[in-house]
């Protein structure tokens, strides 16, 4: 069977600790896709560093950049977090994705593993969605030098330190001066990252068409804070006014520790993350079944 992609990359968990029996568990996963991919006419490699961690042999492999430079697709086999991981590293490439979801929710990794075959069989013929996710630029500058930089798909956060009270933040958009805002943080989303952190900390839910990102207060000290939807072509500082120990994360993945002074700016990157769905994918099926909107109410 001829398939429309020709060499496809499998890229599994980076976790290089955990039991046996997980690391087991994900390996006959991975080695399951293999096969099948195999089976369907694709020559497969894997991400070097998911070789590794998972002591799979006897497979070509390749890096994150030979995988972007030479393959026609990436298959992530894992949750959420390890198509974050990809995605970013990706998007510069323009490398489709596909997710097989061995996670807990599955918002981007959204094909079930236990029905992985049914699905590819049709995806790897041309029958698919696809879905162009923006991703977000992150800096932190510190007396007027940049000294963290980092991509983000899902969002950036500014969080208090641990053990203190809440930071002071100043923020502005398009240089204009928005609020001192005091908080335990604050989270700027992109529409997929709406459906993470910023969901949790009561920000609305942005379908991944609009052009926009969600900047949400997390627990504000005044209640009339309240979440606000932004373009994405907006340009957003916050500063660090007053509280210690507070950090920078990007997709909850990649962290700075930042100083009094610091100004983390955020903007639109000139890339983004091209997902592939089955065909009959909708976004509003994935949140009825991960957000379980029809529990309790009987269907028609």
């Amino acid at each position: 069977m001829d398939s429309k992609f020709q060499l496809v990359a499998l890229i599994g968990k980076y976790q290089t600790s955990g039991s046996s029996t997980v690391i087991a568990g994900s390996r006959a996963a991975l080695e399951a896709v293999a096969n099948f991919l195999h089976d369907q006419g694709c020559d497969v490699v894997l991400e070097a560093d998911t070789a590794r961690n998972m002591g799979m042999a006897g497979y070509p492999t390749l890096t994150v950049a030979q995988i972007g430079e030479q393959c026609d697709l990436g298959l992530v086999v894992g949750g959420d977090g390890t198509m974050l991981g990809i995605g970013r590293q990706l998007a510069a490439y323009g490398v489709p994705l596909v997710g097989i979801n061995q996670g807990r929710l599955g918002f981007i990794t959204d094909i079930p593993y236990d029905n992985f075959a049914s699905c590819l069989s049709k995806m790897l013929q041309g029958e698919y969605v696809e879905d162009h996710r923006s991703l977000m630029n992150g800096r932190v500058m510190r007396a007027g030098h940049c000294v963290y930089t980092a991509m983000a798909l899902n969002d950036v956060v500014v969080n208090r330190g641990a053990t203190s009270g809440m930071v002071e933040l100043r923020v502005e958009v398009d240089g204009h001066f928005v609020a001192n805002q005091r908080a335990d943080g604050l989270i700027i989303a992109s529409p997929t990252g709406s459906t993470a952190y910023a969901l949790s900390s009561g920000g609305p839910l942005l379908h991944p068409s609009i052009p926009g990102w969600v900047m949400v207060p997390i627990a504000p000290h005044t209640l009339s804070n309240r979440p606000i939807v932004l373009a994405n072509t907006a340009h957003i500082a916050i500063e660090i006014v007053a509280g210690r120990d507070a950090s920078a994360s990007f997709d909850q993945q990649s962290l700075a520790s930042l100083m009094l002074g610091d100004r983390i700016e955020v903007t639109r990157s000139n890339h983004h993350v091209r997902f592939l769905h089955p065909k009959g994918w909708s976004y509003f099926d994935t949140l009825r079944e991960k957000l379980h909107w029809n529990e309790g109410v009987a269907s028609t």
